[in-house]
């Protein structure tokens, strides 16, 4: 994100408005553009041939449904009449939904951030007729109102008449710039690098340790993003080496950082789920913005501080997340939704959205909701237990500072400034008492909430962010013990292959109908993250249920992913497929943002299939993406803080946990349940079901299985193994947690 680029306050469009080429079009984001007096082209040939029959440049605007500074360029300047004629005399203008084209933003991306040294959405970009960049930036203004950003309508009179002067040059340059981003975008050849060995892991605790702020948690100052990925690989050294004094230090900042944010702003308390990332040092103020993805890896965040603290609040976080997910961003159908926007109008009435309006609260309308008393034998009203325990006051919470637009003046955005049982001592009441009348003050707010005109949802249905959230789920119901949570994740993955996945290729994205079906759209192919996500949505479903189809279907995906975008010459993933001529640029993504780029979720994936199918030639790409990104592993780990949880895994010996039984049996399902309740981020997991020998991948890649027998039909044994050495079977759960951790299972 860019600072002034992703703020958004969708704009009302007009019914009346006549309809640009967009109103055909999926996308939620781009039918957001549809009314525009934009002359408006998705991306595609039909615009390309109209840039090079009248040779004009092309204007791209790249952005998403839910982004706040795309909708506020789009009521500044693209619905105004004026703006527009000059765009539409000038420019071919082409519209692009980010999450729709990750291909095309990328390129683009790399070039403004290249250009200027930062990014972010709206992104506006001047192409040649042939696509080569030229220019680009993010937000313009309608005005000359900031110091040192140029006026749109002053950018586009400029470039327009550059252009005319001299195309020549404009051409040459573009061809120079696509030169640079082509050379300076290449990773080094294979066997330059060495396999990268402990230093990438020792270093990236380092920079995480340094980045720390240790007051309010989290690994920057302001603004504070929740990084799940470093989470990731905290939990994970400390599942690793849990006696190590760095190993419990970097616990310790994984731990308060994740309290610091259940207890923030960035935490919706009355309608759960997490927004964005938070303007201010103490996750206070957030953009208000809700992303699959971030509901989906905060969930394993969370899931992981239960495991390794046995805090229950950390699960209680945890199912939050997934209870507003499974109530606000999923079809009926099976699917997860991408979004729900930043901004909504404060009430029916208004004609303006505001950003956080659907989430925050007055003084006098928290008084006038909660004036019952907390119960029959207390005079102490609820809202008075409320505004102190969530910090609410008369004249909002909201510094002005966090607020340069004024839209959370006298409101108050809810943060718990100390714990439950604090706030019942200062009322003179039990914690459970406390607890119960909290709960009864957020459902009243919740039911007054639901009456506000609600934030615009992008019902736009991403394989890859479906893949990260049906992970999420179906860990969730392994952990928690909750079988709500893994049926849950058993219809999205269905619904993936029945709607996303046709003649052995994934589909990009599904789209909700009106008649609460699903339309493809125009069936844009999946990209490298939706087969990665995917390979760990099937291998996690696995392990959830010990349904061995799913094994079968990721290894089927991996196998089509390699097919489709390994590098054969380079090593590595490319983020898009060969054969499209409109992508000047095949990019391998060599960071972890807010979403771990496609190379450290494979190379993950690729680790624990090895073993799992028995295929060293997995192991072997994992090895090759690690070479790869050696240099970047070696000197900014935190880059890749993803990828260098997977090589902290890969320098682990497997532990290989064998379940001699029969999947339905309830001592199974038992066993199951400790293995779920351990940390264990090396874990195998085998299933040696002799009533189904047959039907199971596993025995054909492990003959040692038909060795596995318990005593009688309905026990189950286990066998922890590591480096080429088992424990006894054991038969019971104490007994299978002893030996989880036992030094072989964490040596």
């Amino acid at each position: 994100m860019a600072s002034g680029s992703e703020k958004e306050g969708a704009s009302v469009n007009t019914a009346a408005a006549p309809l640009n080429r967009l109103a055909s079009e999926k996308s939620p984001y781009l039918l957001q553009h549809a009314s525009n007096p934009v002359d408006w082209y998705p991306w595609g040939e039909e615009a390309f041939e109209v840039a090079r029959k009248e040779n004009r440049l092309i204007f791209l605007s790249v952005g998403y449904s839910t982004c706040h500074w795309c909708h506020v360029m789009e009521r500044e300047s693209f619905q105004n009449p004026d703006i527009a004629r000059i765009m539409n005399t000038n420019f071919v203008n082409v519209k692009v939904d980010r999450e729709e084209r990750p291909d095309v933003d990328k390129v683009y991306m790399t070039f403004v951030t290249s250009l200027s040294g930062g990014g972010g959405w709206p992104m506006s970009v001047w192409l040649t007729p042939e696509l080569k960049p030229i220019y680009g930036g993010t937000y313009y203004p309608p005005n000359n109102r900031y110091f040192g950003r140029p006026s749109f309508p002053q950018l586009l009179v400029s470039i327009a008449s550059q252009w005319q002067e001299d195309q020549d040059k404009f051409k040459e340059s573009g061809g120079k710039i696509m030169e640079v981003l082509d050379r300076t975008s290449r990773l080094p050849a294979p066997g330059t690098e060495d396999m990268p060995g402990e230093e990438p892991i020792s270093r990236c605790l380092v920079q995480l340790t340094r980045a720390y702020e240790s007051e309010y948690g989290g690994f920057s100052e302001a603004p504070k993003f929740p990084q799940p990925s470093n989470f990731n690989f905290l939990f994970t050294y400390y599942a690793l080496n849990p006696h190590l004094e760095d190993a419990q230090q970097g616990l310790s900042m994984a731990l308060h950082t994740l309290s610091m944010m259940a207890r923030g702003g960035i935490h919706d308390h009355v309608a759960q789920g997490f927004a964005r990332y938070s303007t201010d040092q103490r996750w206070h103020v957030p953009h208000f913005e809700k992303m699959l993805y971030d509901q989906a890896q905060l969930t394993h965040s969370f899931l992981d501080a239960f495991i390794v603290s046995g805090q229950p609040r950390h699960a209680d976080v945890a199912r939050d997340i997934l209870g507003y997910v499974m109530r606000d961003l999923s079809h009926p159908s099976g699917g997860f939704y991408s979004a729900e926007d930043a901004d909504s109008l404060p009430t029916p009435e208004a004609k303006e959205k505001r950003e956080g309006a659907f989430c925050v609260w007055t003084w006098d309308e928290v008084n006038s909701l909660l004036g019952a008393p907390v119960n029959d034998s207390h005079t102490t009203t609820l809202a008075e237990v409320f505004c102190h325990h969530y910090s609410v006051v008369d004249g909002g919470n909201v510094d002005p500072y966090q607020d340069p637009h004024d839209e959370l003046k006298n409101q108050n955005v809810l943060m718990e400034h100390c714990t439950v049982e604090e706030t019942g001592q200062e009322f003179c009441l039990e914690e459970a008492e406390c607890a119960e009348a909290l709960a009864r003050a957020r459902q009243i707010l919740y039911e007054a909430r639901a009456k506000r005109p609600r934030p615009h949802l992008d019902d736009k249905m991403l394989t890859a962010w479906n893949g990260m959230m049906i992970t999420a789920m179906a860990r969730a119901g392994a952990v928690l013990g909750e079988e709500k949570y893994t049926q849950r994740a058993l219809e999205a993955g269905n619904f993936i292959k029945t709607q996303l996945y046709k003649d052995g290729k994934l589909l990009r994205a599904a789209y909700a109908s009106q008649d609460s079906g699903v339309s493809l759209g125009s069936e844009i192919e999946g990209f490298v993250d939706d087969y990665a996500w995917m390979v760990r949505a099937c291998l996690t479903l696995y392990e959830a249920t010990l349904d061995t189809s799913w094994v079968v279907l990721a290894e089927e995906l991996q196998d089509h992913q390699d097919t489709l975008f390994w590098d054969p010459d380079g090593t590595g993933y490319y983020l898009n497929r060969p054969g499209d001529s409109s992508i000047l640029l095949r990019i391998k993504e060599d960071q972890d943002g807010a979403e771990p780029s496609a190379n450290s979720v494979s190379a993950s994936n690729l680790v624990h299939l090895s073993p799992l199918l028995g295929r060293t030639d997995m192991l072997t790409k994992a090895e090759a993406i690690f070479k790869l990104f050696a240099d970047r592993l070696n000197k900014i780990p935190l880059a890749l803080p993803e990828m260098t949880t997977a090589l902290l895994v890969h320098r682990h010996p497997p532990t290989q946990i064998i379940l001699a039984g029969k999947r339905s049996t309830p001592s199974l399902n038992k066993m199951l349940e400790v293995i779920h309740s351990e940390l264990i981020p090396n874990k195998v997991l085998l299933l040696a079901d002799e009533t189904s020998p047959g039907e199971s991948i596993l025995y054909s890649r492990h003959s040692s299985l038909t060795k596995y027998h318990p005593k009688n039909p309905e026990e189950c044994l286990v066998y922890v193994c590591q480096n080429f050495r088992c424990c006894l079977p054991v038969s019971k759960p104490d007994q299978l947690r002893d030996t989880l951790k036992s030094p072989v299972s964490n040596q």
